[in-house]
């Protein structure tokens, strides 16, 4: 049975977390500008502008992370967490940033090379960025800017925006790597081990004014189980006849009421498959063309145990069942297997003018395609993962997204840097589930739902970053958007489909950033910004059809308006650097889904939530021995909700998935020329997931729990082209949770070439 630890034991791990931070120092010497850029291509971020931006290069993520995912190279950001339950995780590894939980997918941007991998199609678990289109062998570097303060990006930056930067080669090169992770996992009744492996090659080269890129992985995994069968102890009856099973697990469950946990569900098998393709042709010296295509497909399988046995010791997934004097009746879904096929394109082209000179341009156009996109579960008992039947498949195939943009910066003296742009960014929800008489290999059958919609943004920014003098550096910009929504519609089984109306808005956001450098070390820096976030088609074309009727919807459904404001005070010298930042976002009209009736929920606009918290980061190099590298931050946040009138039961209460404290820290010490030793600590402090923190128990299932996790890794390079590493992630082996379970200790190797 899983004993439940009090929040008293959180200060403890607060304590240990703020250790980290006596490790102080002070990074890489600079001016007024933002971020140094330490080899490699620039980050595509505005670097001019005087407000918070971290980053990370290839090499680092090589020597310090045990990466298998491209998110991995965010694990040690200051403030930033990603939802990522097991290794391939495509669908509910959310970012969450400063002010924003893990169940708020649309108040981050992610973009690779300038294409949008955010999913905006909807904001929750199910609308992650599509982190599979890069994989971490082709990181050059990845950048993030905190907040909403750059003109050229809409209002769903107003938590993170965050910038990969991937390989394009000056000379041959190539590049193969091979790796393997396994997991002891241990909860509730299951104990087993789980296995992946991965395996990648790139090969690229430049000749005279073409180069080219080929990137292309595999990746075979099996997670832990996510989710797991239960039935609450209260909602037991006496009547009727049962077979008498053990095996169920009793516990508490995240609102702190009896439960049982009757077997493991969603544990998932999922091989993906990827491939890009990048071209650039220099058209004159200054003028660059460039394609990407992405490709990437994903054959998952969930499987499900019962923990339930009956006299003869024979697993129970149907029927009547008595478990501790009461009868529960099992239903097809708790203990259903599922698949899912997907298959998605991404085409990115550009022309750029990079000079350098009075005035630089770009031509920008992106699109993401759901080419194929099946879930399939079936609707009858299923005996086995492979049961033929009946069964929901799930079509999403028609969805997708397409951004077009016309940038230009313009240097009219050099006081003056002027960013302006004009941009498009059209989003596609196409669902269709139909009842199939194959749940396994059908496509076509008797029509459940229907849900179709669309949006569209057009914008236009102008920011004019001004070095005023030596010590003096302001930011002003400005962002006229113009939003629409149309094309909603839903049909229920059998019926026609139902329209929505369409809607249209027209908002601005202002932008502002100053700096002083007090003197060689010091910086001051503060900087403000309004984010508009408007509804996704997902969250504003919702509800269920009652008598030829739509219900539980709002069509008067808001954006979402944020304040956000940082000051910053910022020591940087060839040692390192040390930044303390104060960060306040009042957010009106906040997008969540809360309770419209006692049993039905949906998404309504909270009245306000105010963030108020303080951000400490340091790099330091050369710490106490030469080759060691330290790196930590720590965040306090105090997020609450301060007026709700459609749910007064969650005013004054913390903001789902928001702690108060974060931290991390990151050693590095390079041994030699050939080995590196890393170790690393992440800190989170105690999370709620409901709007009225009704779920005080944060360590089961569906709970939101606090953790520190521990990881280390050690490479070694054999010679100029291979070399290899060894790692452990959650070495100290947390059990922690955000609604599902994290992974517990993981042993991870890679071999790899370099030509």
């Amino acid at each position: 049975m899983q004993t439940k630890r009090t929040i008293a034991a959180t200060p403890a791990r607060t304590a240990l977390a703020l250790a980290a931070l006596a490790l102080a120092g002070t990074a890489a010497a600079q001016t007024m500008d933002v971020v140094t850029i330490q080899g490699g291509r620039p980050t595509s971020l505005p670097a001019q502008i005087p407000t918070t931006i971290e980053g990370i290069t290839a090499r680092q993520i090589e020597e310090r992370i045990n990466a298998f995912d491209s998110e991995d190279a965010l694990k040690y950001f200051p403030s930033l967490n990603v939802r990522k339950r097991f290794t391939g995780d495509y669908d509910h590894a959310v970012l969450a940033s400063r002010a924003s939980g893990t169940g708020n997918s649309a108040r981050s941007l992610v973009y690779a090379d300038g294409i949008l991998l955010s999913n905006l199609l909807g904001n929750g678990a199910t609308y992650t960025p599509r982190w599979g289109m890069v994989t971490p062998e082709e990181i050059e570097r990845v950048d993030v800017l905190y907040g909403p303060f750059s003109a050229a990006y809409p209002g769903n930056s107003v938590g993170a925006v965050v910038d990969y930067q991937t390989r394009m080669p000056k000379k041959l090169e190539g590049h193969v790597r091979i790796a393997g992770f396994a997991q002891r996992f241990e909860q509730y009744a299951t104990k087993d081990n789980y296995y992946g492996r991965q395996g990648s090659a790139s090969l690229g080269d430049r000749v005279g004014a073409f180069a080219w890129w080929i990137d292309v992985a595999r990746l075979d995994s099996n997670g832990q189980p996510v989710g797991f069968a239960n039935k609450l102890a209260a909602s037991g009856t006496t009547a009727g006849a049962a077979t008498a099973v053990t095996g169920a697990v009793p516990g508490r469950n995240a609102s702190d009421r009896d439960w049982f946990i009757l077997g493991a569900t969603n544990q998932v098998h999922t091989v993906q498959d990827h491939a890009k393709v990048k071209l650039a042709y220099d058209v004159s010296p200054v003028l660059r063309a460039s394609y990407t295509l992405g490709w990437w497909r994903n054959d998952a399988e969930r499987r499900s145990a019962s923990y339930l046995r009956d006299a003869a010791g024979n697993p129970v997934t149907s029927g009547s069942v008595a478990i501790g004097g009461g009868r529960y009746t099992l239903l097809p879904s708790d203990f259903a297997p599922a698949r899912g096929e997907l298959e998605h394109l991404m085409h990115g082209l550009s022309l750029k003018r990079h000079a350098k000179d009075v005035f630089d341009w770009e031509l920008a156009y992106s699109r993401y395609d759901y080419r194929k996109d099946l879930a399939r579960v079936p609707t009858i008992f299923a005996a086995t993962p492979d049961s033929p039947g009946a069964g929901n498949v799930t079509d999403m195939h028609g969805s997708g997204w397409n951004t077009a943009a016309l940038k230009g910066t313009w240097r009219p003296d050099s006081a003056h840097v002027v960013d302006m742009g004009v941009q498009r960014d059209a989003a596609r929800l196409r669902t269709r589930v139909v009842n199939s008489p194959d749940w396994i290999a059908g496509t076509a059958g008797r029509p459940v739902s229907t849900f179709n919609g669309e949006t569209r943004l057009e914008s236009v920014y102008l920011q004019d970053t001004w070095r005023i003098d030596e010590r003096w550096k302001a930011t002003l910009g400005a962002r006229l958007e113009r939003w629409r929504a149309f094309g909603g519609e839903m049909a229920a089984a059998g019926g026609g489909l139902l329209p929505f109306a369409a809607r249209s808005e027209t908002s601005w956001s202002p932008k502002a950033a100053l700096a002083w450098r007090a003197d060689d070390a010091w910086t001051l820096k503060a900087s403000a910004g309004r984010a508009i976030r408007n509804p996704t088609a997902a969250e504003l074309f919702q509800g269920s059809i009652v008598d030829e009727r739509i219900v539980n919807t709002d069509p008067n459904l808001r954006a979402e308006r944020s304040w956000t404001g940082e000051l910053t005070a910022e020591r940087m010298t060839d040692a390192g650097s040390l930044r303390a930042t104060l960060f306040r976002e009042t957010t009106r009209d906040a997008l969540y889904s809360q309770p419209l009736t006692a049993t039905v929920s949906t998404v309504q606009n909270v009245g306000r939530i105010r963030t108020t918290g303080l951000e400490l980061a340091q790099q330091a190099g050369d710490v106490w021995l030469r080759g060691l590298s330290i790196s930590s931050s720590l965040t306090y946040a105090d997020s609450r909700i301060v007026a709700n009138d459609a749910f007064p039961a969650s005013v004054g209460k913390r903001q789902p998935r928001v702690p108060r404290w974060r931290a991390n820290a990151l050693a590095s010490y390079a041994m030699s020329d050939r080995w590196t030793g890393t170790l690393g600590v992440r800190y989170s402090g105690r999370q709620y997931g409901t709007l009225d923190n009704s779920d005080p128990n944060g360590l089961t299932y569906m709970g939101v729990s606090d953790y520190l996790v521990a990881d280390a890794r050690l490479r070694y390079r054999f010679d100029a082209h291979w070399s290899g590493a060894l790692g452990i992630d959650n070495l100290n082996g947390e059990k922690y949770w955000a609604f599902h379970p994290y992974t517990q200790r993981t042993l991870v190797a890679e071999l790899k070439f370099d030509l």
